[in-house]
């Protein structure tokens, strides 16, 4: 991520988290998803709604995995 993409990120994640430390940690996981499997320049310009359901689906399943992957 670069640093306009990074403050982007980080203005979206402190309007939606409003000081909720474990929304705050999800929303991070789910732009640090979109970067990774490249759709986070697809939801920064359009935010989550320009996804489709298989990309949104793709996302969720990731999370997911790495929620019970640091569970166990």
């Amino acid at each position: 991520m670069n640093e306009e993409q990074e403050k982007l990120v980080q203005q979206r994640i402190d309007k939606k988290a409003k000081g909720k430390e474990e929304i705050a940690k999800i929303e991070r996981m789910k732009y640090e998803i979109a970067e990774e499997i490249g759709l986070l320049e697809k939801v920064l310009e359009g935010g989550w709604k320009n996804l489709s359901s298989r990309e949104a689906g793709k996302i969720g399943g990731i999370m997911t995995a790495k929620k019970r992957k640091s569970d166990v």
